[in-house]
């Protein structure tokens, strides 16, 4: 008998009827003979509804009044589910995260998980009840509820997963499973069945949306299997595990992207010690995330600096490089907001050699120019300009034949 958390996400248990299907898998999971944790979001829409009604009494919240507002779509979820498998005679207990207890830290509306008690969990399961925990939140140790932040559900089924020392972590989605790049842009791209913890862990810090970076990286600490699976549809979906668990893997697994960056230029500071911190310093200090960093050396003693940052945050790092263009002596500051970022992942990057060589001229033979370029030992990170996505996700799917299992593996 295996112990198993699955977690359902705001669509999975979007209306009343979706609830229903889902206290149908559950109850199926418990005649196979598994024992269940389930963990829930608030129902598809909510959590922007709560928010929504938060700012038309105050135009900034105060974060610890939000929490407990935002907090209650879960407690929601789980009654309903909690009902729903009651309803077909299994037995079962609902939690908010206060009462597991899911304790965190008190960062208010992005708190992180420090410990979880299990004891109550323990007893249920071991009564033959499934336990329905709400995602999303916690307590600190003055008893205040908090929140992990958007798509913190998939944190705490991870954290849960991780304190039980469950077998494996099912997280079920509007997808089903990890594919080699987003099918909206390249049809072809295929599921994979197996991706290693790391790699799942750039694809989510690169742009792909199907877990929270949080979680991954979570789930790669403690040693947690993950499976991504399909709410709406049976199937295996894609486990993401330890690379040595993987006896023949890819060179590239995937192709991710991200449409929310901007690129910003101050070209003519002095290239001289401390120029890189007297850019960034203000932008780190306006809370700015500065994402890939370029500097080239002029031949007259001075550098031009090129970095991105969100999209969000275009504006706003602008106004604070112009403000201190003066005081660096720059000679000239530029944006452009219509940039993209795509990346080959893959850990058999590690052992095989050409893989920028060729990507590079897969891009450059359909004259699509290199603004700048990162590299790990797994991953390749290029930012062209946005009308260029499409094609280059495209041709690059193609040139590293990605739509077939097992091609390109060493």
């Amino acid at each position: 008998m295996a112990l198993i958390v699955q977690k359902y996400g705001g669509t999975s248990v979007g209306s009343v009827e979706r609830i229903s299907a889902v206290a149908e898998r559950v109850i199926r999971a418990r005649q196979a003979g598994d024992s269940i944790v389930v963990v829930v979001s608030a129902m598809s829409g909510e959590t922007n509804r709560l928010i929504g009604l938060a700012k038309e009494i105050q135009a900034r919240p105060s974060e610890r009044e939000l929490d407990v507002l935002v907090s209650t779509g879960e407690q929601v979820t789980t009654a309903l589910l909690a009902m729903a498998l009651e309803a077909r005679g299994q037995c079962a207990r609902s939690y908010t995260g206060a009462q597991v207890k899911i304790l965190t830290d008190s960062a208010f509306n992005k708190a992180r998980i420090q410990a979880i008690e299990t004891q109550s969990i323990m007893a249920d399961l071991a009564a033959g009840r499934v336990v329905v925990v709400a995602g999303f939140q916690g307590v600190n140790a003055e008893g205040d509820i908090t929140t992990l932040g958007r798509g913190g559900s998939d944190t705490s089924a991870v954290a849960l997963a991780a304190a039980l020392k469950a077998d494996e972590c099912q997280i079920y989605t509007d997808v089903d499973g990890v594919y080699t790049t987003d099918p909206r842009v390249e049809p072809r791209a295929r599921r994979l069945d197996k991706i290693t913890f790391e790699e799942m862990l750039e694809m989510a810090s690169l742009g792909s949306k199907v877990l929270q970076i949080r979680s991954v990286e979570f789930a790669g600490k403690y040693n947690v299997p993950l499976r991504v699976l399909s709410s709406f549809v049976d199937g295996p979906g894609t486990l993401i595990t330890l690379e040595d668990e993987i006896l023949e893997q890819a060179v590239i697994s995937g192709i991710a992207f991200n449409r929310d960056e901007a690129q910003l230029t101050i070209k003519g500071v002095p290239d001289s010690p401390g120029i890189a911190y007297a850019i960034l310093g203000p932008v780190a200090a306006a809370n700015i995330e500065v994402d890939m960093i370029l500097q080239n050396v002029g031949v007259d003693n001075t550098t031009d600096f090129t970095f991105t940052v969100q999209h969000g945050d275009y504006d706003k790092t602008l106004d604070i490089l112009r403000a201190e263009a003066e005081k660096l002596g720059a000679r000239e500051i530029s944006g452009n907001p219509k940039i993209v970022k795509i990346s080959l992942v893959g850990v058999g990057m590690r052992s095989h050699a050409g893989i920028a060589a060729k990507m590079f001229k897969v891009l450059a033979d359909e004259q699509i120019n290199i603004r700048m370029i990162s590299t790990s030992e797994i991953k390749i990170s290029v930012v062209v300009d946005d009308k260029y996505l499409e094609l280059a996700v495209r041709t690059l799917h193609d040139a590293f034949n990605l739509e077939e299992a097992g091609a390109f593996t060493r």
